[in-house]
């Protein structure tokens, strides 16, 4: 068992090297530049439009049915987005990378706005009917449908199913237990068992019950994780002038200290930014699917408004309390992940600060169980939709859930970021080769609203190959004018 596991480190090592060299890195940062300079800066353009589509109603369909309101959508997107890579995570890419990981992870996060804006507004086009009576849709539709490559799909499809259903459920799992054994000692065999437990209990509820949970859990523990680091903020208002500078002069390697880690704080930022915000991995569009908005252009405004909600401003929370500690240790010998979080907060906060920071990661990385069940079930359903299939499915999640929580960190890890590397590849791919079409959907958006209409998306008006877009025929939603 030694021997297999040794050569499965091994292996996960060759390729997390070769994938996430320049390659990579140069993909993400020339395809988010693509997208983000051909729809001038989407991301920044309509920003105003973000906060006015987040609060849509779903909409009722002719059989008077209703599907999960563009809110929920987004809460399901970010019950996966925040998790361990927001407190665990960047508490790593700073160890690693130095302050400057910070600044890289605010450059991926304004790129990748632009890219989760084309990737989610795909999702919605090319959605389709669930038995549910919702939606499901995402890379492996889109593919399909747009691309017509039913092979990429598949093995989109198969990528995202063990990516999410297995080996990022998996670290969430990993990062709960080592925060409840830190901060009470808790055996993590047990915490693995409570995990699976609860985990069953959602999971076979349905997509409609995952909605209803993580539309409690996301917004509560946000709300009061960023208000504890406000407060110290306030505390501690001194410290935010050196901090940032601390941060821009790691970056360009100008702090002496890390001078010549340029390249550390590059590739941390990138790796932990992205498994935090998954802008391009093509794990959001699924949730974008889901809803039921007017307009596809709406889920790929409100899930570009998500990547800066995770990374601008739930990172960079954890971020600040971190480079308030001053007992901290870098390079790849010092603590990493959730243990840094914990005691940079026990240093502002006394002994509860460990406990503090292992309910919020109990609530993050629970929700994004939960939301990673979300994805790898849609897609599972793509390949193979059969109940003894799902079944089969959902006690394998139950028991990767378990496992993560007594696996090695480094290896959960680093194993998370190969698989996320492929899903990037392969979705990045399929976005460039239907950017013409989301071209054309976005010009009907913005046609409406300068026509002071409130968008309603008509597939006759949009010149666009309409192969497997049955989910926007013209005679969908009543054709009455809407005033914005």
């Amino acid at each position: 068992m030694e021997d297999f596991t040794s050569m499965f480190e091994n292996i996960i090592g060759v390729m997390n090297e070769l994938l996430w060299g320049d390659f990579l890195i140069g993909i993400l940062i020339v395809a988010g530049l693509y997208f983000s300079l051909s729809s001038r800066f989407v991301q920044l353009r309509w920003f105003k439009q973000m906060f006015i589509v987040l609060r849509d109603k779903p909409e009722t369909l002719p059989d008077g049915t209703k599907g999960i309101s563009a809110f929920k959508a987004f809460t399901i997107s970010a019950a996966s987005r925040v998790g361990t890579g927001n407190v665990a995570g960047v508490a790593t890419a700073i160890v690693l990378g130095g302050p400057g990981a910070v600044f890289w992870m605010w450059v991926i996060a304004f790129i990748g706005a632009g890219t989760a804006f084309f990737e989610s507004t795909l999702g919605q086009l090319y959605k389709v009917k669930d038995k549910e009576g919702g939606f499901r849709g995402g890379p492996a539709y889109y593919m399909e449908k747009g691309l017509n490559q039913k092979w990429l799909a598949v093995f989109f499809a198969i990528l995202i199913t063990v990516t999410f259903g297995f080996a990022f459920n998996g670290l969430q799992a990993n990062t709960i237990a080592a925060a409840y054994n830190g901060a009470f000692g808790i055996d993590r065999s047990i915490i693995g068992i409570i995990l699976a437990v609860f985990t069953a209990i959602v999971i076979f509820g349905g997509a409609k019950r995952i909605a209803n949970v993580t539309g409690y859990i996301v917004p509560i523990m946000a709300a009061i994780y960023l208000a504890v680091v406000f407060v110290l903020l306030i505390i501690n208002y001194d410290m935010i002038l050196p901090m940032i500078g601390q941060i821009f002069a790691s970056a360009f390697g100008l702090q002496e200290a890390f001078a010549g880690a340029v390249g550390a704080a590059i590739l941390n930022g990138f790796q932990r930014g992205l498994f935090s915000n998954e802008a391009g991995m093509g794990s959001v569009p699924n949730a974008a699917a889901s809803a039921a908005v007017s307009h596809p252009v709406k889920q790929g405004l409100i899930q570009s408004f998500g990547v800066y909600f995770d990374t601008m401003i739930v990172c960079t929370a954890t971020a600040v309390i971190i480079l308030m500690y001053s007992d901290l240790s870098f390079g790849e010998d010092a603590t990493q992940g959730i243990e840094v979080t914990q005691a940079a907060m026990s240093a502002q906060m006394g002994d509860f600060g460990a406990i503090f920071i292992a309910i919020v990661i109990l609530l993050f990385a629970y929700s994004s169980i939960l939301g990673n069940y979300f994805y790898g079930q849609s897609n599972l359903n793509f390949i193979k939709e059969h109940p003894v299939v799902l079944f089969v499915f959902k006690i394998l999640v139950i028991g990767m859930v378990y496992i993560g929580a007594v696996m090695d960190i480094t290896l959960a890890w680093n194993t998370a970021d190969v698989f996320m590397a492929l899903m990037a590849v392969t979705n990045i791919v399929a976005i460039i080769g239907l950017s013409g079409t989301v071209f054309k959907v976005s010009k009907d958006y913005a046609d409406q609203l300068k026509a002071g209409r409130q968008p309603v998306f008509y597939i006759d008006n949009v010149d666009i190959d309409k192969n497997g877009i049955g989910e926007w025929d013209s005679d969908r939603y009543d054709k009455r004018d809407r005033d914005v």
